[in-house]
């Protein structure tokens, strides 16, 4: 696996879900930005950076390519954020929801590739 060695968060006012953008930095030397805190019904989560597409839907750019990877990024923005903002971000993680396949993941066929789920 992979290790996050450092996460950046900035904080957004006056959005109605949209809470932090973070950038996460991979084993000192791949940088991934644009990743946004956006609070849910079901609590806080972490969205992949995208790209509007020409018919005005989103694709997302980078992603993991299975749950556990998604979840171990998830746990740590969130932990990340909560540090710089002081505001508590639950996730479905917390509420046991952590290996649902999550519908952004399955897009992951389109390049070629195919979903992981964890047993």
């Amino acid at each position: 696996m992979f290790n996050i060695t450092d996460i950046r968060i900035t904080k957004i006012e006056g959005d109605e879900k949209l809470r932090a953008f973070a950038a996460i930095i991979i084993d000192d030397c791949f940088l991934v930005g644009d990743l946004r805190i956006v609070e849910g019904e079901d609590g806080y989560f972490v969205s992949m950076p995208s790209k509007r597409k020409r018919d005005g839907s989103f694709k997302d750019i980078a992603y993991p390519l299975n749950n556990e990877a998604r979840a171990s990024i998830e746990r740590q923005v969130l932990l990340a954020y909560e540090t710089a903002t002081g505001n508590r971000a639950i996730s479905r993680i917390e509420t046991g929801e952590e290996n649902t396949v999550r519908p952004d993941l399955l897009s992951v066929g389109e390049f070629g590739f195919t979903p992981k789920l964890n047993p």
